[in-house]
């Protein structure tokens, strides 16, 4: 009797369990097969160079595509980009263009109606290889960008592999015969576009822990403009040592100059030390006479008023060099504050050529929603005019 009282006992719990429960399944979300694009950046910026007059430029900027699933290791993509003059009181830096009011201070962002995007791809085996028009950075864009600051960006009709296969190396190559420049699509001659022959050779290894070291090799070949060939040769690192993160970055170019019967260098260096959630960091960029990044995302070096970006295309620079002290900050909101003064010097640091500041806040709302302002104020005793620039944009994605 007592044997089967403990039975009962041992099995009430189970009598009242009810049924086991299964656990839940996951489920994954299958990839659709068309996945939409969407890019829009509305700005307002206010430009004043002295001997100009000042220009106020309202623009908006679509980018509309879509990308397809993967099939085998194929997909592709398709991208239009659009973007809508406000406003008419503003050069947009080619005579073609509109609107390109005479005697105003250059803001290059005209409307412009063109094909941005639009290539196959193939990913496989830790390499990816696209064939068509295409959005190519490497690095810090310091060579090689998209000038994503202006509305129209700059793409290339190219064919480029990326590669992971070993591990910490990345290999990256491109041949681009056309570059679609940033004055839009009612721009002249090279202002539109520059072809020719350009070889990109980007290596970056990161086998050693804490330690980033980069090497690349960039062959531009131009059939017009004159003077923009040259060859590049170029060896970086980055790495953090007692606390500070440091940059050194050393190129050698020939053919540089604007007749392409020079040689020049180029030196970066910088130091970054975190204090909590701010940072400061002290840098200088030296660009020996001559030497030109045409292809480079040039916005985002030597201040934001843009003083020297037409002479860092074209390497008619004297020599330049920029020694900057940047600040960052959260401040409230969620709205992260960089200030950052620079002075200018020529090739030998001999000649002061002026001096800037820049002021930048940007706050991401979320996933889709982030704005940003911008200003600058460039001041010389040299040849380079007193400019003021600032904006106002707000950009939405999905």
């Amino acid at each position: 009797m007592k044997n089967k009282a403990a039975l009962l006992l041992l099995a009430s719990p189970l009598l009242h369990a009810g049924t086991p429960t299964s656990p839940p399944v996951e489920t994954v979300k299958e990839e659709p097969w068309i996945t939409p694009l969407i890019d829009i950046r509305a700005r307002y910026e206010f430009g004043d160079t002295d001997g100009l007059d000042p220009s106020h430029a309202f623009t908006i900027r679509e980018r509309l595509g879509f990308r397809t699933k993967a099939i085998a290791g194929f997909s592709a993509l398709i991208e239009g980009e659009f973007t809508q003059s406000i406003t008419d009181d503003y050069a947009s830096g080619d005579a073609g263009a509109d609107p390109n009011t005479p005697g105003n201070t250059v803001i290059s962002d005209p409307e412009s109606n063109e094909l941005n995007q639009a290539y196959l791809q193939y990913s496989q085996f830790k390499t990816a290889v696209r064939l068509g028009r295409q959005r190519i950075i490497y690095d810090n864009a310091a060579f090689i960008g998209n000038v994503g600051w202006r509305q129209n960006e700059q793409t290339f009709d190219a064919l480029s592999v990326s590669s992971t296969w070993f591990d910490g190396l990345t290999l990256n190559y491109g041949y681009a015969n056309r570059v679609n420049r940033i004055f839009g699509s009612e721009a002249i001659g090279t202002n539109q576009d520059v072809t020719g022959e350009i070889h990109l050779i980007n290596l970056s290894y990161a086998g050693i822990k804490g330690v980033t070291l980069g090497a690349y090799g960039y062959f531009m070949n131009f059939d017009a403009p004159d003077g923009w060939d040259n060859d590049t040769f170029g060896v970086s690192a980055k790495g953090t040592l007692g606390g500070i993160l440091l940059y050194g970055e050393f190129a050698w170019q020939n053919e540089a100059g604007a007749a392409n019967d020079d040689e020049a260098l180029y030196a970066h260096l910088t130091a970054t030390k975190a204090f909590g959630k701010q940072s400061v960091t002290l840098g200088v960029e030296h660009l020996g006479a001559g030497f030109q990044t045409p292809l480079a995302t040039v916005h985002a070096f030597n201040g934001f008023a843009d003083v020297f970006i037409g002479q860092r295309i074209n390497g008619t620079l004297p020599g330049l060099t920029d020694v900057y002290l940047s600040h960052t900050t959260p401040i409230f909101c969620g709205i992260k504050w960089t200030n950052t003064l620079h002075a200018y010097g020529d090739n030998e640091v001999s000649t002061g050529l002026g001096w800037e500041y820049n002021s930048v806040l940007v706050k991401k709302f979320d996933d889709h929603f982030s704005a940003i302002i911008e200003v600058s104020h460039f001041e010389s005793e040299s040849a380079y005019p007193t400019t003021t620039r600032a904006s106002l944009g707000v950009t939405y994605t999905f």
